[in-house]
């Protein structure tokens, strides 16, 4: 993969601290990089992020508009993926129309998964019943596309495995993004076969202390690493972060607290986390 010409130095680097490069490459698998605070800084934030030996992102589509911006940045940036999809708090807009254009779009090279999508029932933007009808109009479309399935889901937990698991048979891989529920709901998910997520919420002792005897259950060939950034900054940093608007480069950061509650070395995490991913997003057949 081609860095870029942007040198760490030049790119308004982190502070010395903060730079951790981890024993093998790593691949941030949600990365919301076509958030506005990413708009005029993105070069050096891929400089740094490629640095810290984060060399390739699957940048997340929440909306059409979203969806757009990151397969055109992933078409224009080696390692960059895209995800197409609609979130659930946006799942109100669904319509056939919008159907239409996210089928057209994740027939593009540079997609890689569909969603992000699922229920969340925490805040119910979207009535659950709009989620649900979102929802399983997106599950069609990952049968009919064969494409990954990119998952969000908050406090739906029972009802987000009975729709996969009358969709089980027809979908292929699918991860749930961001995870941050309880033992029943991750086994439940595991018996599914699916793929779990992980993000700097574990590395967060006011919310993110329960998953530290969760994270072991996790078998390898099942789990990956995400910042979804710019949510989410690590609490583990040994430094403070100016602005504390979270990016790809701090991904070795969550790497190493995970490794910590799985009881296992960074090497072995990095190594294993990059290799599910890149066999998930069949980042290989991309090249």
């Amino acid at each position: 993969m081609t860095r870029s010409s942007v040198t760490q130095d030049d790119a308004n680097p982190l502070p010395e601290a903060l730079r951790l490069t981890p024993p093998s490459p790593l691949v941030d698998i949600g990365a919301n990089l076509t958030h506005e605070s990413f708009a005029r800084d993105l070069d050096a934030v891929l400089a740094r992020a490629r640095h810290a030996g984060v060399d390739d992102m699957i940048l997340t589509g929440t909306d059409l508009a979203h969806s757009e911006q990151a397969a055109d940045l992933a078409q224009r940036h080696p390692g960059l993926y895209a995800t197409a999809g609609l979130h659930p708090h946006m799942a109100s807009h669904w319509n056939p129309e919008l159907a239409a254009a996210l089928q057209a779009l994740q027939a593009r090279p540079e997609v890689v998964a569909v969603g992000e999508c699922g229920l969340d029932f925490n805040r119910n933007f979207s009535t659950p019943a709009e989620q649900e009808h979102a929802f399983e109009a997106q599950l069609a479309l990952a049968a009919e596309s064969g494409l990954p399935l990119f998952l969000h889901e908050r406090d739906a937990g029972a009802r987000m495995r009975d729709m996969l698991r009358h969709w089980r048979d027809a979908i292929g891989d699918a991860v749930v993004h961001c995870f941050t529920a309880d033992r029943d709901t991750l086994h439940g998910y595991l018996d599914l076969d699916l793929h779990i997520g992980l993000t700097g919420w574990l590395c967060d002792e006011r919310r993110g202390h329960h998953l530290r005897d969760l994270v072991a259950d996790i078998p390898a060939a099942r789990l990956m690493v995400e910042t979804d950034c710019p949510y989410l900054l690590p609490r583990n940093l040994p430094a403070k972060l100016k602005g504390r608007r979270h990016e790809p480069a701090l991904l070795p950061w969550i790497v190493r607290e995970i490794a910590h509650w799985r009881g296992e070395s960074e090497a072995s995490l990095a190594a294993s986390s990059t290799a599910t991913a890149r066999r998930f997003f069949r980042l290989d057949e991309e090249q």
